[in-house]
């Protein structure tokens, strides 16, 4: 009789089987139409993500509650969402047409709305990778909620410790705290979080802004507070999602809009029949390296053109940014700011008029073809297929767009090397369904060597977020066969659109160049360089123009 082997699976076997436990799960309540997060419907997301407990949250599965973690989550999420016991998911249906203020938080372009003291309304106008992302964090803040609960609560009829009565005095003053005052609440919070009060006081002034300046006790009041009720008085919170989100998402109602709009302003100024190619950027980048050097160099006499980004970046340089976009709006720029729901804004150049001695390209070898740039701002997730696959569309269904290239410049995860380093990839990689897109991009390695920054080439695997990662699955991707250099969100799905219209729908000319490359937010991998660690600053600056320059002198013929 043969034996039976104790088969046991790796940690990165449960790190992949816990994603797809999540994203099939969040589905499933999607179209359930709302469940209780911290209820027996919530169990399976909080088992996953505590299974698969990823980089992005530290120290999730440990009774401390995560301070790195909750600051990078609530950047994400509008101001106000932990006091609200009720979350509503909805598409966009006219809320920016009542007396509601819109809320965007400072990291995640969404528009949302405080209904009343218990309800916080979320647009969800991105498709589905805005639920997965949404949910994931507030999965995260409910079980960080709970953890303070569990330190505060003494028993079952509701009884408190002193550190949470204290907390609650300080919170209810509602006036900055005295730095006397300040300090007694952040030892007690201290004790209530788990953490030492270096720790609390060395991330508490970056949860604040001049309006709420200790906004981050009040943060951990309310999480705590309705993490109580919900045991006390079994008041559990909920989130719903529209009927009109659920009818209405997946069916691009908000890309086909973006598109046709970028397709009309083409119309109106007489670009649809010239060659185009679409650039998938900032809004900044393209303008400055095109005009930047050239308005700002009496201003900026003897600096290099990397300084004049770098001054550009800076935030209150406003005059000077004010300086390059009026030039640019001479010369051939169009901006078209959203009014779709996409959160995408455009600008258009038509570089017929362009004086390319007045550039920062007068060698341009453009001849007669001269070239269209559609410049969109950063998709999210699966809503770069959306916006690629309507854009590509034929305009009113027979006039075909002379696509000669897509170059997408963004941000990601690498996995080898560290924060500014950038990545050219040659495949991309779904996880959870290893549908792999593999093509020739137009960038290599070898065009960026020579200028300080380290360069890896190689494939790159599209994540369903970032906030699902853990070390164990991307040391599996990185080390294995698979060979994978970086991680982000968009790049397969822009590559699905592309091929399908290249190949099938044949709406674009079968040899559309493609360009790919990504500068490196952070490495998951490597502990204190995770996206929760803080910003690339102006690390990210040099890359990012290094990236946009080289796609621009390709586009521009620059020999």
């Amino acid at each position: 009789m043969k034996e039976t082997r104790n088969i046991s699976r790796s940690r990165a076997q449960e790190s992949s089987a816990a994603i797809e436990k999540m994203y099939i799960t969040m589905r499933h309540l999607f179209n359930r139409g709302f469940y209780k997060p911290m209820g027996i419907s919530g169990d399976t997301l909080r088992e996953a993500l505590l299974a698969l407990r990823p980089e992005i949250y530290g120290n999730i599965g440990e009774e401390k509650v995560e301070l790195n973690g909750l600051l990078y989550v609530i950047e994400r999420l509008p101001l106000g969402i932990e006091e609200c016991r009720f979350i509503n998911l909805t598409s966009e249906e006219g809320y920016s047409k009542s007396h509601f203020k819109a809320i965007v938080p400072p990291k995640r372009r969404r528009n949302c709305y405080r209904i009343d003291e218990e309800q916080m309304n979320v647009e969800i106008t991105r498709g589905r990778s805005d639920i997965y992302d949404i949910l994931t964090h507030l999965t995260f803040i409910f079980i960080e909620s709970h953890k303070i609960r569990n330190r505060v609560l003494l028993d079952d009829a509701g009884e408190v410790s002193r550190d949470w009565f204290k907390l609650e005095q300080a919170v209810s003053q509602n006036k900055k705290l005295t730095l006397i005052e300040k300090e007694k609440a952040i030892s007690h919070a201290a004790n209530i979080l788990g953490r030492t009060f270096e720790e609390v006081l060395d991330i508490y002034d970056a949860f604040g802004s001049a309006a709420s300046p200790d906004r981050f006790l009040h943060v951990i009041f309310w999480l705590g507070k309705l993490a109580i009720e919900e045991v006390v008085d079994d008041n559990k919170r909920t989130i719903t999602f529209s009927p009109i989100l659920r009818e209405r998402l997946g069916h691009h109602i908000h890309g086909e809009i973006w598109a046709t709009n970028i397709k009309e302003v083409l119309k109106e100024n007489n670009l649809l029949g010239r060659p185009i190619h679409v650039i998938s950027a900032n809004m900044h980048s393209v303008m400055n390296s095109i005009f930047a050097t050239e308005v700002l160099k009496t201003k900026f006499k003897g600096k290099s053109d990397f300084f004049i980004y770098e001054e550009l970046s800076k935030s209150g340089a406003n005059e000077v940014r004010n300086q390059v976009e009026e030039v640019a709006l001479k010369c051939g720029m169009i901006s078209l700011p959203d009014t779709s729901g996409t959160n995408i804004d455009v600008q258009i150049f038509d570089t017929a008029k362009m004086d390319w001695a007045k550039t920062s390209f007068p060698k341009a070898n453009t001849k007669a073809k001269q070239p269209v740039l559609i410049v969109m701002d950063y998709a999210f997730g699966e809503q770069a297929y959306e916006t690629i696959d309507e854009l590509l569309k034929p305009y009113k269904k027979e006039t075909l767009l002379n696509v000669e290239s897509v170059s997408i410049m963004g941000k990601a995860g690498i996995l080898e090397g560290g924060k500014g380093d950038i990545m050219i990839p040659n495949a991309h990689i779904n996880e959870g369904t290893a549908d792999n897109y593999f093509f020739e991009n137009e960038l290599t390695a070898d065009m960026f060597e020579g200028n300080g920054i380290s360069v890896f080439a190689g494939p790159m695997v599209t994540v369903l977020g970032t906030s699902l990662q853990n070390r164990d699955l991307l040391k599996f991707f990185h080390e294995s066969t698979w060979g994978v250099i970086g991680l982000e969100m968009e790049g397969s799905y822009y590559q699905k659109a592309i091929q399908s219209a290249s190949k099938i729908r044949k709406s674009v000319p079968l040899n559309v160049k493609v360009r790919y490359a990504y500068y490196a937010s952070d490495n998951p991998l490597e502990t204190g360089s995770t996206l929760a660690s803080g910003g690339l600053g102006t690390t990210g600056v040099k890359p990012t123009y290094l990236i946009t320059i080289k796609i621009l002198e390709q586009i521009f013929n620059v020999k």
